[in-house]
């Protein structure tokens, strides 16, 4: 199996969308500068709101980044998740393509294909893809444009497929790529009676959510359409790349094993198993407390000081 650091999957993501027209955008900071919303910055598509609403014009249609993502707080919040599950942080690196008025959800689909099986060569019988109950044309051009079984997709609700950043602003429709880590991860009853996999039973792993945004959505809750269809997608680092090397907890990948190492190291002994969980919340912690510092944020008895505190 080949062997993917976290820096090799992050520059082969945004290689690939560069070779396909998109401009590389560096992340923005965690700290919000604009968007008085948002306790942090906890989505790629963050930075590009005003473009979603046609609101700013910039040199480039179409965009790709590796974006420093906090959650904890707010309507995204993993914090409780963090020690508990083998998928979830406080500090994540959210790798994204975009597409502002250019391409939509026929493109967006295609290039997701062609990344995750032909670039990082993911097993297609293990590629479950979901979309909105609503939406007839995602699953046709799904169908239409790659050979995923089509046994393999399957229908969800709002909750699942209609993605929105938060009460308020861009959102739409989207369609999640999961990927099935198999029968070495055991569950009691990994799919229902129908066929259609648990989706939150643990053994399939969302990589990859691909956001049709095509409203806004305003205090009263009133969709309206945006000026132009967009495109926003979220891919994971964390998780593709210990999907890529064949592991079942992200604490495995490189990046938390070096702090893995270092504490026990600190310790002076390896620390028995069923304490492991300990390891990887003081990893995440001490990860998210160095960028959340290197971004200016300081430990303080309110809002996003006592978060970092």
């Amino acid at each position: 199996m080949e062997n993917w650091t976290i820096d090799k999957v992050r520059r082969t993501f945004l290689d690939f969308f560069k070779a396909k027209g998109h401009t590389e955008v560096a992340s923005s900071p965690l700290l919000p500068a604009e968007d008085k919303t948002l306790l942090f910055a906890n989505a790629g598509m963050n930075q590009f709101k005003k473009l979603f609403l046609g609101l700013e014009k910039r040199s480039y249609t179409r965009a790709c980044s590796a974006q420093k993502c906090v959650r904890a707080g707010g309507k995204h919040n993993d914090l409780e998740n963090v020690g508990f599950t083998t998928r979830h942080h406080t500090f994540f690196e959210m790798l994204g393509n975009f597409s502002f008025g250019d391409y939509f959800k026929e493109d967006a689909i295609k290039y997701a294909w062609e990344l995750v099986t032909e670039v990082f060569k993911l097993d297609k019988s293990r590629l479950y893809v979901t979309v909105f109950r609503e939406d007839d044309e995602a699953e046709q051009l799904w169908l239409k444009n790659t050979d995923v079984d089509p046994k393999h997709i399957f229908r969800l609700d709002e909750h699942d497929n209609f993605w929105q950043m938060g009460d308020t602003g861009p959102c739409g429709p989207c369609s999640e790529i999961h990927y099935d880590l198999g029968e070495g991860f055991k569950v009691e009853k990994p799919f229902f009676d129908n066929g259609m996999p648990d989706f939150d039973c643990g053994r399939f792993v969302e990589i990859w959510n691909l956001v049709f945004m095509q409203f806004n959505r305003d205090e009263t809750g009133k969709l309206t359409p945006l000026p132009k269809p967009n495109i926003d997608t979220g891919m994971g680092l964390e998780r593709i790349t210990s999907i890529l090397n064949g592991k079942l907890s992200n604490y495995e990948i490189d990046v938390f094993q070096d702090l893995i190492h270092f504490t026990e190291d600190l310790l002076g002994k390896t620390v028995p198993a069923e304490f492991r969980s300990s390891l990887n919340v003081i990893a995440d912690h001490a990860r998210s407390t160095s960028f959340l510092i290197a971004d200016t944020i300081t430990p303080s008895n309110e809002g996003r000081g006592y978060v970092l505190r």
